[in-house]
């Protein structure tokens, strides 16, 4: 087996990345790696197998061994980082496809790792065009897990470049279809793409994308923006090799320039990214008469869809004066949704025509600063955004005449929202006002300092503030007087507070006094010297021109005494030896004193220095010179050729000890900025720790709403259950109060019932005694009535009668009528007790039974005579003694009590049923 290692070992590197076992290519591909680390420069041999054979990192990238293919993928990115461009143009097509379909989407970490790392080299060898053009087919990938790969590489990518040196054209054209992806992951990728295009383009890139999202989608969107807008201004993170080998060439104050250039024209730039647009084409051709229309809707439809027409990041340039002035003319509009829709079509006109824009601001600004009087917040909104789009490609002189005449508007709202502008102006402008504009606006604010609205009152403040700010206190010292405090600290306050662009450069201190052009050019060598390097170069400069007044007369012996110092106690006559140079001297020193040299040489001209170097701060070491006596007025008279003749060496020897002061103080100068930078640092840092405390502290207040809402909410739910449950009870209690209610007339008709029952059972029969006519008993004690016989129990069983031998017989002068009436009606009210009462008191009446007899209902003997009749199946069978009811069968009321039973039970279960129904109505069912 070790002899098998040695023999694959000892083959070639392409042999072995081909070979079937895995373990020798995983082992190829090691060795690969460190023979690219250990090359010397990209053209060594090691590299040429591999640039001859680019297939050869396909099948390294794609291997269907994982731990041999993580190490393949560490092989190319070595191969790469060594080989040069070289490398990376020979391969790219071969393996960017492979990596993403096996690399970025493997289950191993650092494969993926790996697999980003090739092709961020693949683009920092060359340009990010091609691999993100090979990129863009695996968006379309059936997998989902390779989309979401894609996505999160081409995040990498421009998190790593930026969009500036990766082009987002490509993406952003299919980013709409990935939004639309049926898997989550694709789709929270997707947003991480865009949020991270937003970090570079801002609201730049939203017109290519935004209208071909869900609102859902937008809205999500937006609320990841929120999160990335307080961060500072993303920076390129990888250089590409052409990139770094520009940075190299340009170190020091060319990368300061680069850098400080970078963030005034990252506007521009996120912007260039977009190809102009022929807006004209897509305005509509009908616009001019839609927008003179009398009715509002048909106006403000033509301006939305000119809005459309319009809203694109850039527009190519044309002739939109028409269109511009047509707008001015919608500012005058009478309905306010015109007027909005108009100011964003200025908006984004300005924003797409950019410095194009700059020519119409003269017809468009002064009729949107007059409809500024709209007290609705949506409409100043919209006017505020439109004329900030219109100052952003202009210039603050050229705003500043149209703003400060209606700072002097009679109408308040017009005024405050000017005074708005003009803060907003300055904030945001870079150049700083000259001194006829500052004195303009200074005058404008104070005059404003004194309204009697406190808006327009902080408003002024504040805008003489930022002016402060942007000049400095000292500057604005003099139009602070006259104010009183309470206005001065609250103008320091806004100062303090102001974020400006533009600030007062300081001026470069003088070197040399008034008239001294040679001391400019010897200072001119550095723009900023520090205060002991001007001293030096003020004390030398002036030997290298003459002065031009008399007073800087003793300053030119002063210097030159310093230069050469054995010339100082020379004799005086040794001076007039030159007349060439002691006329010129003579000239420019005779001023006021003329041209007598008793008055020159006089020694008490020598207190005249002090009024020419009054600036100078090294003035004390003058008496070092000026000391002797006739020394110091006699070097003029005495060398005048030498002093005119050495000029070019005292300049030269004057620049010396500057040129050495300016080193020290350059290296303190050097201190200063870093200290300065360190602070800068440490602002700017504290400022984002604020903006997120302060982020914070909204999300808890809005969480604090949100608590107290849902807390409303919940309570305001309780006590509506409480009164649901106030109610239920109040129904439950009339629910039960009904049921006892109908349970006691439930009771009521039942003992009703039963007393009507009791008292349908006749106590006593209607039978005479003694057996009168018709009616007799014989021995066993039957009663025999119409000739029939029945026996005591089976009659009373039929009748619900007691037998007849316990019942007393009523009088037989009781009325066959009542009789009739009271027996033969069973189912009238008074066929119980109005029968008891009827058979047992009505006495006898002779009429009335001569009457009944004389009908011929009734014969003697029981016998029926012919008058006597049957209704229906139930017979009357009438006799001396009264009248009875029988049925079909010769039973006698039998069927009265049946029927009253019956009538009985059917009540009882009518009363049951209406009972459970309202039970079942309230919710109390059984």
């Amino acid at each position: 087996m070790a002899e098998q290692e040695e023999d694959f070992s000892s083959l070639p590197l392409p042999d072995r990345f081909q070979h079937k076992v895995w373990k020798v290519r995983k082992a190829g591909y090691e060795d690969a790696a460190q023979a690219f680390q250990a090359t010397p420069d990209e053209s060594d041999p090691a590299f040429k197998p591999f640039l001859q054979d680019p297939g050869l990192w396909k099948a390294a990238v794609a291997d269907s061994n994982v731990a041999a293919q993580q190490e393949g993928i560490v092989a190319l990115c070595a191969f790469l980082k060594f080989g040069g461009p070289q490398a990376c143009t020979r391969t790219r097509n071969q393996t960017v496809t492979p990596l993403v379909e096996k690399g970025l989407s493997s289950t191993r970490a650092a494969t993926k790792t790996n697999a980003l790392e090739a092709l961020l080299l693949y683009i920092e060898l060359d340009t990010p065009a091609p691999i993100i053009e090979d990129l863009i087919p695996s968006l379309s990938n059936k997998q989902p897990k390779i989309v979401a790969a894609t996505l999160a590489a081409l995040t990498s990518i421009y998190h790593a470049y930026g969009c500036k040196t990766a082009d987002p054209k490509p993406v952003l054209k299919a980013l709409p279809k990935v939004f639309g992806h049926a898997d989550k992951n694709v789709r929270a990728e997707a947003q991480n793409v865009t949020v991270e295009l937003y970090r570079w383009l801002k609201e730049a890139f939203k017109p290519l994308l935004w209208n071909d999202l869900k609102p859902v989608q937008q809205q999500d969107l937006d609320a990841l923006f929120e999160k990335v807008k307080q961060d500072h201004p993303p920076k390129q993170e990888r250089l590409l090799r052409s990139q770094q080998a520009a940075a190299e060439a340009a170190q020091g104050e060319a990368a300061d320039e680069i850098e400080a250039e970078v963030d005034e024209e990252e506007k521009a730039e996120a912007l260039d990214i977009f190809d102009p647009v022929d807006a004209m084409g897509k305005v509509p051709k009908d616009l001019q008469e839609r927008l003179a229309s009398t009715k509002w809707k048909d106006r403000k439809e033509a301006l939305d869809d000119l809005f459309v027409a319009v809203n694109v990041p850039r527009i190519q340039d044309n002739d939109y004066g028409e269109i511009v002035r047509s707008l001015a003319k919608c500012m005058k509009d009478a309905n306010i949704a015109v007027v909005t829709v108009a100011a964003n079509c200025v908006e984004v006109l300005a924003k797409g025509l950019r410095r194009g824009s700059g020519k119409y601001r003269s017809i468009i600004m002064s009729p949107m600063m007059e409809r500024l009087k709209e007290k609705k917040q949506a409409v100043a909104d919209a006017l505020g955004a439109a004329m900030d789009a219109v100052f952003a490609w202009t210039s603050f002189s050229d705003c500043l005449e149209e703003t400060l005449e209606f700072l002097k508007h009679k109408n308040p709202q017009v005024k405050l929202e000017s005074v708005r502008f003009l803060i907003r102006s300055l904030r945001s402008t870079r150049e700083v006002p000259s001194k006829a504009e500052i004195k303009l606006i200074c005058d404008a604010a104070t005059k404003l300092l004194t309204e009697s609205s406190e808006v327009l009152r902080s408003a002024a403040a504040e805008v003489m503030g930022t002016l402060m700010k942007i000049l400095g206190e000292r500057a604005m010292g003099p139009y602070l007087e006259g104010l009183d405090d309470i206005r001065k600290t609250k103008i320091r306050e806004y100062c303090e507070t102001a974020q400006v662009r533009a600030k007062e450069k300081p001026k470069p201190a003088s070197a040399a006094p008034v008239g001294s052009k040679a001391s400019t050019t010897g200072a001119g060598a550095k723009k900023v010297v520090t205060k002991k390097a001007v001293a030096g170069l003020k004390k030398t400069a002036p030997s290298t021109a003459p002065p031009d007044e008399a007073a800087s007369a003793p300053l030119q012996p002063k210097l030159t005494a310093r230069n050469v110092p054995s010339k100082l106690t020379g004799p005086p006559k040794s001076g007039i030896s030159a007349p060439s140079g002691g006329l010129k001297l003579q000239r420019k020193l005779a001023g006021p004193g003329g041209a007598a040299p008793p008055n020159i040489s006089s020694p008490k001209r020598a207190p005249l220095q002090p009024p020419v170097s009054a600036d100078d701060d090294g003035s004390a070491p003058a008496p070092k010179f000026g000391a002797p006596g006739r020394g110091l007025a006699g070097r003029p008279l005495g060398k005048p050729a030498l002093a005119a003749t050495t000029s070019e060496a005292s300049v030269h020897t004057a620049s010396t000890p500057s040129s050495t002061l300016s080193a020290a103080e350059r290296a303190e100068l050097e201190e200063l900025r870093a200290a300065r930078d360190h602070l800068q640092r440490t602002n700017e840092d504290l400022r984002s720790e604020r903006s997120k405390l302060h982020s914070q502290i909204h999300e808890l207040q809005h969480q604090n709403a949100q608590l107290i809402e849902d807390h409303t909410r919940d309570v305001l739910s309780i006590k509506a259950k409480e009164t649901q449950l106030v109610r239920a009870r109040s129904d439950a209690e009339a629910a039960e109060q009904m049921c006892h209610r109908l349970q006691r007339e439930m009771d009521r008709l039942k003992r009703e019932l039963g007393r009507s029952v009791r008292a349908g059972s006749p106590t006593s029969s209607p039978t005479g005694s003694g057996g009168g006519d018709g009616i007799y008993r014989d021995g066993s004690g039957s009663t025999i009535l119409n000739g029939g016989s029945q026996g005591g129990s089976s009659f009373s069983a039929n009748h619900g009668l007691p037998p007849t031998g316990a019942v007393q017989r009523p009088s037989f002068t009781s009325t066959l009528s009542e009789e009739k009436e009271n027996v033969s009606d069973p189912d009238g009210p008074g066929y119980g007790g109005g029968l008891r009462a009827k058979m047992t008191s009505p006495p006898f009446s002779t009429t009335s039974t001569s009457s009944a007899l004389s009908s011929g209902t009734v014969t003697d003997g029981g016998r029926r005579s012919p008058g006597s009749r049957r209704d229906g199946s139930r017979g009357r069978v009438e006799s001396g003694g009264g009248t009875a009811n029988v049925n079909a069968n010769g039973d006698a009321g039998a069927g009265g009590g049946i029927e009253s039973w019956k009538r009985a039970a059917e009540v009882t279960s009518q009363l049951k049923a209406r009972i459970e129904l309202m039970k079942a109505r309230q919710g109390f069912a059984k």
